[in-house]
């Protein structure tokens, strides 16, 4: 008679599910965005560094934010909290299609960024709803929803600006409707995953100040994995906020242009973290993840920021200095912008393919290993802390991650402007093989990695 798999060891997908079509249909609103917001800027006539600061601006807030969110659904409970941040999210957006300033759309994305605790809460959902032999693959599957809102969420903008003239307004408002949608089902669908007598467990530790962050990097199991989450975001922070500059620099993307990438990015990102990462991490553990994913983000930005100089057949600067330098309507009475837009574009000679296939190619080390590397570390601090502190120590390591989102754009943008397109990617991937290296000298295994028998004793114990 064949042994049946144990409950603890099989992931409860009828939990899992409404978190993860809330989390899917929420992240469309920003991936809808993500492409546009260099592009956006760049209508405005903003230089590289002022597209790096704007990207900063939303992980700067967030960092604020993030912990403050993180620990109050520790003390109330995930969903209220999960609602507030949606709120917020869904105003970002309304200010964002309303924006005909350059201010505004800083604006939007600091609105966005205070309320921004919608991953870390739905992971703390995520680790409620999970044992620690499936909470690899729960977190992944959080991973797996941003994938296919990279897939789908792109493609939604390429119609939406079709459809409105390469109007950019146009998706801001569709990512609002999508947030929207978000806050309605979390309030009619999602259940609390908190029970009342877990909450505020950990009020005794430091809380909502800079010390509790301290007291984590501090902490003997957890405080390496925090670093390295930090230190991995620069590189590949600075990687996701300057591609479609880079793109546009390098291959002469638009918008829409740049959907293609985002698309195929977001289904390599699918089917790691929504198939791959669970059998993953049970057979090579958490820990070995991390190196994979490190090595192979390491291989992907190094190819990219080596992506010849190529435009697409079609491409013409022209026309492509035309869109970029159009003006809303209703607004003849400014200023017009300079025919000359911040970011060289490339020159009408050399056209082919090769510029395309080559970044696809640098693409799919580049999503692996970020596919892998959040998840999996996530997922070792949840295995390493006790339950009631989880949803603060999450809170934390999303606070780290947008603090080196919002250093990344920053360093990478000067570095953009001064030193060429190709320079942030490369550096990227020089940090990243060092952070490898480090990585496997300091990172020591811990309880996860126990014996079985170990385990057992462990669990009689309690």
């Amino acid at each position: 008679m064949s042994t049946p798999v144990a409950p603890a060891e099989k992931l409860d997908f009828k939990k899992i599910f409404p978190v993860f079509i809330i989390v899917l249909i929420d992240l469309l609103g920003l991936t809808i965005i993500i492409p546009l917001m260099p592009l956006y800027a760049a209508k405005e006539g903003a230089s590289p560094f002022l597209i790096g600061l704007l990207g900063a601006a939303y992980p700067i807030f967030q960092f604020i934010g993030a912990p403050f969110l993180g620990r109050l659904s520790d003390r109330f409970g995930r969903r209220p909290i999960l609602l507030i941040s949606q709120v917020g999210t869904l105003l970002g957006f309304l200010i964002l299609g309303f924006a005909n300033t350059l201010w505004l759309l800083f604006l939007a994305r600091i609105v966005d960024g205070l309320s921004g605790a919608n991953i870390s809460t739905a992971q703390a959902v995520i680790t409620d709803s999970t044992t620690e032999k499936t909470r690899t693959q729960g977190l992944g599957l959080l991973g797996a929803a941003f994938g296919l809102g990279f897939v789908v969420g792109p493609v939604i903008a390429f119609l939406s600006l079709a459809a409105s003239g390469n109007n950019y307004h146009v998706p801001a408002f569709v990512a609002a409707g999508f947030s929207l949608v978000s806050i309605l089902l979390t309030y009619f669908w999602l259940p609390e995953t908190l029970p009342a007598e877990m909450r505020g467990k950990s009020q005794k530790k430091a809380g909502l100040t800079l010390d509790a962050m301290f007291q984590a990097l501090r902490h003997p199991q957890v405080g390496m994995l925090l670093m390295l989450m930090f230190a991995q975001q620069i590189a590949f922070g600075g990687f996701e906020q300057l591609l479609s500059l880079f793109t546009l620099n390098r291959l002469g993307l638009n918008a829409s242009g740049n959907s293609i990438i985002f698309v195929f990015v977001g289904i390599i990102v699918v089917v790691v973290q929504g198939g791959l990462i669970g059998p993953w991490s049970r057979k090579f553990g958490d820990r070995r993840l991390v190196y994979l994913g490190l090595g192979a983000l390491a291989v992907g930005l190094t190819l990219t920021a080596l992506t010849p100089r190529q435009p697409m057949p079609s491409y013409s600067q022209a026309a492509l200095q035309a869109e970029l330098s159009t003006r809303d309507s209703g607004r003849g009475h400014e200023m017009p912008t300079t025919t000359n837009v911040a970011v060289d574009l490339p020159p009408d000679t050399n056209k082919g393919w090769l510029g395309l296939g080559w970044i696809l190619v640098a693409m799919i080390p580049a999503a692996i290993g970020g596919g892998m590397l959040q998840p999996s570390l996530n997922s070792l601090i949840t295995k390493r802390v006790e339950r009631a502190e989880v949803g603060g120590m999450l809170g934390i390591s999303a606070a780290l991650l947008s603090g080196a989102n919002a250093v990344a754009p920053l360093l990478g943008g000067a570095i953009f402007q001064a030193l060429g397109a190709s320079a942030p990617f490369l550096l990227g991937g020089v940090v990243l093989a060092l952070l490898l290296l480090a990585a496997t000298r300091t990172m020591k295994p811990g309880r996860e990695e126990a014996s079985p028998a170990s385990l057992a004793r462990g669990a009689g114990a309690h």
